[in-house]
């Protein structure tokens, strides 16, 4: 029985590492059913690298109009009344629903 067994045993450790692969690499974490997958979660990830691209800029911009040497009169009044809630006297005041919150 030994010499029977001795010559299916390399067959047999052969298909057990075939499916093992197989199986592998079909359902594993870069496995091939989940390529749509991880298609879909970089398209997400380069949508959400993009917007905050664009709002690096726009924080860059503001930056650089509150430097000293090129200050802003218009944003630095817009900050002081959004952080401190100052207006100047002479401006309208109009409240909203959203102000109120």
């Amino acid at each position: 029985m030994l010499p029977r067994l001795q010559t299916y045993l390399p067959t047999a450790v052969l298909a057990v590492l075939i499916f093992y692969f197989a199986f592998h690499a079909l359902t594993g974490e870069r496995g091939l059913l989940l390529a749509r997958q991880r298609r879909e979660t970089l398209a997400a990830k380069e949508a959400e690298l993009v917007q905050l691209r664009a709002e690096r800029r726009d924080l860059e911009i503001r930056a650089r109009l509150l430097r000293n040497d090129d200050l802003s009169a218009d944003l630095l009044e817009e900050r002081a009344h959004v952080l401190l809630g100052f207006v100047d006297p002479r401006d309208y005041v109009i409240r909203t629903k959203a102000d109120l919150r």
